[in-house]
């Protein structure tokens, strides 16, 4: 799979294919909290500290919408709750309709949830071991967890701006120019892929 240099922050990104995915996402099964988390990282292209900040009452299924209105830090041991990284990353993110009821399903598991609870109580640092956990079992390459966010969108995808700020992206310019070679890398490589907007059987 494609890698190419975010020369802005000097490192080199890397990009899962679906079927890469699919084969880490099988591997969390045996973990709701894990599954469920990757699979809105992943689906939705959000950020960690807005996947462990969101509560039930930001979910709208009957929309099929999630709002990003906070992010989540640990700071000195403690939980907090802050505003989002950019005034831009407030969004209201569209949710593929499998992706709602998996998660509908999911908080009603959750034993006397409140609306403002939050619905993945865990760290980062709970995340990254589950990646490592996950990519090893799955036999896929181990990537960044924020790398999941950069292919979330279709490879034909003509509309760049509007999916940079479905993102929370601040930096448009720079940006545009990162996601368009990245995403020109991927589909060279797999010229048939379509990416998170199409949904898993795609």
């Amino acid at each position: 799979m494609p890698a190419y240099k975010d020369k802005a922050k000097g490192r080199e990104m890397l990009f899962w294919t679906k079927a890469e995915y699919l084969k880490f996402a099988d591997a969390m099964m045996d973990k709701p909290l894990s599954y469920y988390a990757f699979e809105m990282l992943y689906w939705c292209g959000i950020r960690e500290g807005e996947l462990l900040a969101l509560t039930p009452g930001d979910f709208d299924f009957e929309k099929q919408t999630v709002s990003i209105s906070k992010s989540y830090q640990r700071i000195k041991g403690q939980d907090v709750i802050t505003a989002p990284k950019t005034a831009k990353s407030n969004r209201v993110i569209q949710m593929p309709a499998f992706l709602c009821e998996e998660m509908e399903n999911y908080i009603r598991s959750l034993y006397a949830v409140e609306p403002t609870d939050r619905i993945f109580a865990v760290t980062e640092s709970y995340l990254h071991r589950e990646m490592d956990r996950g990519s090893k079992e799955a036999g896929v390459k181990r990537i960044r967890i924020h790398d999941l966010r950069h292919p979330n969108v279709k490879p034909k995808t003509k509309d760049i701006y509007h999916c940079l700020l479905h993102m929370g992206t601040v930096n448009l310019l720079e940006r545009t120019i990162s996601y368009s070679i990245g995403l020109r890398l991927i589909y060279q490589a797999e010229p048939n892929m379509m990416f998170h907007t199409c949904g898993k059987d795609s």
